[in-house]
């Protein structure tokens, strides 16, 4: 029998073609294998189709046999990921706003890869998410990675900021500009934390003495400088989970302890805002306290009154004050 130009990787297209098409509803006999390889221009005898299926076996390659007819078929019975896996992943991609539509096809197509074929059509779905926008900007892909590298070799960042301004007397409605004139940052970064659909990048502003947090998708030109990180005593004195959970929308201001009373059927409400670790006390038979640090920002005082009359910020004083201040400003633009 003549030999085909492939006929050295034989094993490598036999595992390829096992790996593609087979699944557990979805069998190939020893006649479909002979006819897949001989697409690759290899020729082989049946019989030593056995011998090559044991070699993948002792390799690692999970193969099972069942019955096909009045054959026998094999296909791969386990992988890397699991099919509800890899739906959760088709999923949280699809579902995400800081991976663009094109950048979703492509990673959606690498996960389908992880399949067979035919398990891989029952992750071109859909997923509806409700107020979800996609970026258009897919530099957050290499933005990330630098981030991630700088934070590996202990080094601070530089990066152009930018925001959304207004621009109607400029014959636009709005545009993209950078802050502080396109000045660069330089910022020690710590960590990267996802809220609210966003990926932040979290650090200590030297020239500010503070931490603060950028939104990823907004930092253009990013590159690892020279100089070390600083800020790491900060960082021993938090806790990133409870730092994000108290930052609201990652809204930055002054933390604060705050005393707020809710009505007991906002307790899934608060547990799923500041975690089950939340410090709550009973305040009557209708409501409890919790106390938690919270940034003091105006999407903090508007979660509050959200609530209505079933949550009420107790202290300390100052934070009561500025709520009603703030409530008093968003009054008055209603009554003039």
């Amino acid at each position: 029998m003549p030999r085909g130009p492939n006929q050295k990787s034989k094993l490598l297209y036999l595992m390829k073609i096992l790996q593609d098409q087979t699944d557990e509803n979805h069998a190939l006999t020893v006649a479909d294998i002979v006819r897949e390889l001989a697409a690759y221009g290899i020729v082989v005898e049946r019989k030593t189709i056995y011998d090559d299926l044991e070699e993948l076996k002792l390799f690692g390659l999970d193969i099972e046999t069942t019955k096909v007819g009045h054959a026998y078929g094999y296909y791969i019975a386990s992988r890397t990921f699991e099919l509800p896996e890899l739906k959760l992943l088709v999923d949280a991609v699809q579902s995400s706003k800081f991976i663009t539509h094109r950048k979703s096809a492509e990673l959606i197509k690498k996960v389908e890869s992880l399949a067979s074929v035919h398990e891989g059509q029952l992750l071109q779905r859909q997923v509806y998410v409700t107020n979800r926008i996609k970026t258009m900007n897919e530099s957050i892909y290499y933005n990330i990675d630098a981030i991630h590298e700088a934070i590996s070799v202990g080094k601070k960042v530089k990066f152009q900021y930018s925001e959304w301004v207004v621009a109607f007397n400029e014959g636009e409605r709005f545009r993209k500009q950078f802050r502080k004139d396109g000045q660069k940052y330089l910022i020690s970064p710590w960590a990267l934390i996802w809220d609210d659909e966003y990926y932040y990048m979290v650090g200590f502003d030297a020239e500010a003495g503070m931490i603060k947090h950028y939104r990823v998708d907004r930092m253009s030109r990013i590159e690892v400088a020279d100089s070390p990180r600083e800020g790491q005593e900060h960082f021993e004195k938090i806790d990133l989970a409870v730092y994000t959970r108290g930052v609201f929308g990652m809204f930055g201001g002054e933390e604060v302890n705050v005393r707020i009373r809710f009505a007991n059927h906002l307790i899934g409400v608060v547990i799923d805002r500041f975690g089950e670790d939340v410090f709550i006390t009973r305040a009557d038979d209708e409501n409890f306290i919790v106390n938690v640090n919270v940034a003091i920002s105006p999407h903090f005082m508007s979660w509050v009154f959200g609530f209505g009359e079933d949550a009420t910020i107790l202290s300390p004083q100052a934070v009561v004050d500025q709520f009603c201040e703030h409530m008093n400003k968003v009054m008055k633009r209603y009554m003039q």
